[in-house]
C-alpha cells in the first residue's frame, strides 16, 4: 500500500469521524468536544488528505524512508492527541504529558514533511531558459 493511499484512507475516515461528533454535539447540545471536533477535521481530515495528494502528485517524494516516517508520525500524533485532548477537556489534566508527546509527533511530522516538500519542490525537470 503507498504513502498516499494511506493517508487518503486516513483522511476520509478522519472526516466520518469529525461529522460524527459534530452530528453527536450538535444532537446533543453539548459542545464541550468543539477542539476535538476541530482537530480531528483539521489534522486528521484536511492534512491527512493534502498529505496524500501531495504524495500522489509527486510520487517520487513518497519513495524512501522519510515519507514512512512522516507517514508514522503523523499518524501516532494523531491518535494520540485527539483521545488525549478529549480526556483533558472531559476534566482529567493528568493526561497532559500525554497529549505533549501526540502534540510533539505532530510538528515532526510536519518539519519532516516541510523537508520532503523543499527536496521535491527544488528539484527541476524543465530545462534552464535563457
Amino acid at each position: 500500500m503507498s504513502v498516499s493511499n494511506n493517508f487518503l484512507r486516513l483522511g476520509v475516515l478522519s472526516a466520518l469521524v469529525g461529522m460524527s461528533l459534530g452530528v453527536w454535539m450538535g444532537a446533543s447540545e453539548n459542545f464541550t468536544l468543539s477542539p476535538v471536533h476541530a482537530h480531528i477535521n483539521l489534522l486528521g481530515f484536511a492534512s491527512m488528505m493534502l498529505f496524500g495528494l501531495f504524495y500522489r502528485i509527486i510520487p517520487a517524494a513518497a519513495q524512501g524512508w522519510l515519507a514512512t516516517v512522516h507517514f508514522i508520525l503523523a499518524v501516532l500524533g494523531f491518535l494520540i492527541l485527539a483521545p488525549c485532548l478529549a480526556w483533558l477537556l472531559l476534566g482529567h489534566p493528568e493526561i497532559v504529558p500525554v497529549l505533549a508527546a501526540g502534540e510533539i509527533m505532530l510538528v515532526t511530522s510536519m518539519l519532516l514533511f516541510t523537508v520532503i516538500v523543499f527536496r521535491a519542490t527544488g528539484r527541476t525537470d524543465e530545462p534552464a531558459t535563457a
